[in-house]
């Protein structure tokens, strides 16, 4: 089979579009990428070896914006209809797979127009504007958040599966805003951190690579001590601007780190890792953004969590992602006006109560198979139009 794989953006439309990748090559499909010149496609894909081809169209979002800005996005994206129109047509696709965001937008409407199956992955709770559209003429909607979804599991990487636990205490916290970072939680993190050292809670944060080595000093201006995993050039532009005083304070842990090695420190604190399965491991409590990808990641490895929703999120989605999950009685959701120490600490005491039963029951959200399974239901579907 051949399929085109289209949508992206941001991290969370292309971790699935890969989950979704692997699957479709081990099954041994032939695959071709069409996303955006724009946002984190090239970095997730122009050297993925796995795609036969790639394409990255000049678009760009059209919600929200206005006058000429609007028009400006609306031609690129016209313009990009018929590129996608003719790549799709020359790749002679059996169905296309979208996986939302702006990027899918071309490409998905060419695939109507060719009268091509297309098929959805819709990653939030809130159903993204472009789907929305697109939704009745769909041959299948994926949803992890809607009744009438052929499979309701989220494809999670199985490494989050095999660090999963149980939880039966909070020992540790992590603070994770994305790998930009996100400088309410950043803050929030900075004002608590001395209470929860008091408390013999051990913080976990990321930061974003753009906000370590401030969010660094500020720790070591509280007298914490800090461990950093980064890489050597990122230690050294910090340790290049701390005092003597605070430089005892301040280690860099290396590459192969584990669990005991951390023991001495306060904080741990990171930029971006590609090891997140790891660090969810260690940790028994999170307060995090609301993503799509790392909510169910959180699910899938059993980590309890206070979401904060980023409040400027298209159509305010990640509120509603957030909102599925406290509904559920397995999280806490929290805006982040209203982010203060005291909601944090209800939060843990909260938590405490029963944190085995909502750890237990996170896990049971999610499937380990979910992206083999979802391929199963579009072949019985593909073969059964076919037949």
């Amino acid at each position: 089979m051949r399929i085109v794989i289209t949508g992206g953006g941001t991290g969370g439309h292309l971790s699935v579009a890969r989950a979704f990748l692997e699957e479709f090559t081990r099954r041994g499909f032939v695959c071709a990428f069409i996303g955006s010149q724009n946002g984190q496609d090239r970095m997730y894909f122009e050297q993925e070896e796995r795609f036969l081809q790639k394409d990255f169209l000049e678009t760009s979002g059209v919600v929200n914006k206005e006058g000429w800005a609007f028009f400006k996005a609306l031609w690129r994206q016209m313009f990009a209809f018929w590129q996608a129109f003719g790549l799709i047509k020359n790749f002679q696709a059996d169905f296309v797979f979208s996986v939302g965001g702006y990027s899918a937008a071309p490409a998905a409407f060419a695939t109507l127009f060719l009268r091509i199956p297309l098929i959805i992955h819709e990653q939030n709770a809130k159903i993204g504007r472009l789907n929305q559209i697109l939704k009745p003429f769909a041959k299948l909607f994926f949803s992890s958040y809607l009744e009438s979804s052929p499979i309701r599991f989220y494809p999670v990487s199985e490494r989050f599966f095999e660090c999963a636990r149980v939880r039966k205490e909070i020992k540790n916290i992590l603070f994770m805003g994305g790998s930009q970072g996100a400088k309410s939680l950043n803050d929030f993190a900075l004002t608590v951190a001395q209470d929860l050292k008091n408390a013999h809670l051990k913080v976990f944060h990321q930061c974003g690579l753009g906000n370590l080595k401030h969010v660094c000093l500020e720790y070591l201006e509280q007298g914490l001590n800090v461990g950093i995993l980064g890489s050597e050039e990122e230690f050294g532009e910090i340790v290049a601007e701390i005092s003597i005083k605070n430089a005892e304070s301040l280690q860099r842990i290396a590459e192969n780190w584990d669990s005991k090695g951390l023991v001495k420190f306060d904080v741990i604190l990171f930029g971006f890792s590609k090891e997140m399965f790891k660090i969810l491991n260690l940790c028994d409590f999170a307060v995090c953004r609301a993503g799509a990808s790392s909510l169910w990641e959180l699910c899938a490895n059993g980590l309890p969590a206070l979401f904060v929703p980023y409040p400027y999120a298209a159509g305010n989605h990640q509120y509603y992602n957030a909102h599925f999950i406290e509904q559920k009685g397995l999280g806490f959701l929290c805006l982040e006006q209203n982010l203060f120490c005291d909601v944090l600490w209800d939060c843990l005491e909260l938590a405490r109560e029963r944190i085995a039963q909502i750890s237990q029951n996170l896990q049971q959200e999610c499937a380990k198979d979910a992206t083999t399974q979802m391929c199963d239901v579009i072949l019985a579907h593909y073969k059964s139009k076919r037949a």
